[in-house]
This record gives C-alpha cells, sequence and structure tokens, in this order.
C-alpha cells in the first residue's frame, strides 16, 4: 500500500481528497498530476461504450483498461472496479477476481459495490494483502435491477442501513469507500460513523473526498450530464470544432497543404 499511504495521510492531516475516473494512458498522463487517486471504474461501459448499463462490462475489459491507466499514472494509486457478476456469489470469488486484476494490471487495489451483504467478500480480499475500496448508497451495478438509479437516503430505514453499510465495511478492513447517489445529510451521517476516507460523488460536501467520472466532469458526453457534475470544461465541442474544420479543409482541397507531405530531398 505504498501509494495508498499518501492517500491516506491526506484524509489523517484533515485535507479534501481528490479522485476521477481514467479509462485510457492518454487520459492518465493527464489527470494524474491533479488527483491523489485514479479509479478505473467499470463507469467505462456507459462512458466510453455506450452500454446501457455497467452490467455488461467484462474483466478482460477492467483489465485491459486498467493496465493503460498504470502505464500513464506512476505516481499517483491506481485502483480497478471489480465488475458486475466477478464477486458477488462467494467470497472466495471475489478474491480470485480482486487478485486476477491485480495480477494482471499492477493496480494498487480493487473496488466493489455493497455493504453489509459484502462483509465477508471484502474480507477475504483484504486478508489476502489486497487494497479494497468499498461503495455504498446508489450502486450502479444493481441499478438496472432495481428499476433505475434511484437516490438513497431518503428514510430513516435507508439512512440506519447506508450508516450500517458504512460501518461493514470498514470493518472488513477497507480503506476507503465511496458513498454514491445520496441525501447530503444521509451520506454526511455515514461519513461521521466511520474512521476510514469516503469519497462522495453525487453525496456530500462532508465526505472527506470527492470523484466524478472524468467524461463527466469535460463535457465529453453526448447525453444527460448528472445533476452532481459541474460543466468543468467542453472537449465535445472542441472535438466539434476541430472534426468540422477538418472536414471542410479535406472537401475544399485545402488539406493536405504542402507541410504536411513528404517530399523526395534533392540528390
Amino acid at each position: 500500500m505504498n501509494k495508498l499511504s499518501g492517500f491516506l495521510e491526506l484524509h489523517k492531516q484533515g485535507h479534501k481528497i481528490v479522485c476521477l475516473t481514467a479509462y485510457t494512458t492518454p487520459m492518465a498522463q493527464s489527470l494524474a498530476p491533479h488527483v491523489d487517486l485514479l479509479l478505473v471504474g467499470d463507469s467505462m461501459g456507459t462512458a466510453i461504450y455506450g452500454m446501457d448499463s455497467t452490467q455488461g462490462v467484462s474483466m478482460e475489459m477492467m483489465c485491459a483498461h486498467g493496465a493503460a491507466v498504470i502505464r500513464g499514472a506512476s505516481d499517483v494509486p491506481v485502483i480497478i472496479d471489480l465488475p458486475y457478476g466477478s464477486y458477488e456469489s462467494a467470497p472466495a470469488l471475489a478474491l480470485s477476481s480482486a487478485q486476477r486484476i491485480i495480477e494482471e494490471t499492477g493496480a494498487d487495489g480493487v473496488k466493489l459495490e455493497g455493504g453489509v451483504e459484502m462483509q465477508e467478500h471484502i474480507k477475504a480480499i483484504t486478508d489476502a494483502g489486497i487494497a479494497v475500496m468499498g461503495h455504498i448508497g446508489l450502486l450502479p451495478q444493481s441499478a438496472p435491477n432495481e428499476g433505475g438509479y434511484k437516490i438513497k437516503g431518503k428514510s430513516e430505514e435507508q439512512i440506519s442501513r447506508l450508516i450500517a453499510d458504512a460501518k461493514a465495511v470498514e470493518a472488513a478492513g477497507a480503506f476507503s469507500v465511496v458513498i454514491e447517489g445520496t441525501i447530503d445529510s444521509a451520506a454526511e451521517l455515514a461519513s461521521a460513523a466511520v474512521s476510514i476516507p469516503t469519497i462522495g460523488i453525487g453525496a456530500s460536501g462532508a465526505c472527506s473526498g470527492q470523484i466524478l467520472v472524468s467524461e463527466d466532469l469535460l463535457g465529453f458526453t453526448h447525453g444527460h450530464r448528472p445533476k452532481f457534475a459541474p460543466d468543468y470544461g467542453d472537449v465535445k465541442g472542441v472535438i466539434d470544432n476541430a472534426a468540422k474544420r477538418y472536414a471542410e479543409e479535406v472537401r475544399s482541397g485545402a488539406f493536405p497543404r504542402a507541410e504536411y507531405l513528404y517530399k523526395k530531398k534533392a540528390s
């Protein structure tokens, strides 16, 4: 946990922790200087593969993209999601999947969704010496089974469940936990209930840090932008403009100009 020691030290000193997702080497190279942790999230399914949910993401995809991110982020910890179906049925399966990701990518740890019901799964992984980041509140992998993405923490029962989930993740040995899609006050209570860093996404400013999907952050989306993702950039606009200019110049004959062509040197 060498790289993660710096992450944990930030929390110990009371500093806010900055996290973002990344799925490719160039993106990791651009983001790494500005963040404290990069997550190779299964959000790639919807963000870059155009899937309706994250349930179609495979272990092969997570390993390939995870290795790409690690090649571009040598100085910050990289955590990789365990995809849907790769861990839920048994602690032994969770451990096997975590070991495969670490072996094939060299990641600093894995992330999985679920609280109380995943406590033994998390413990199996942490007991083997692999760092785990938990994920509670709104669980994207389970959302299709619940009829969609539904905000959590709206009732006393849900708040109690959220706190119990946070405590279970901590007790299982996770180094941190993501709290997603949760009423502000509920996420604050859950964050206060544990000593490990809590990372919010659509949760609360009281969390130890925050994470966003980088495509949302950069405005590189072709549809709905989540309520919790401010417009920090317009990458889509930049790409649209560049592609438009290129197309116009090709069609008019202005591209390629002489300086872009290879010429035989005079002997």
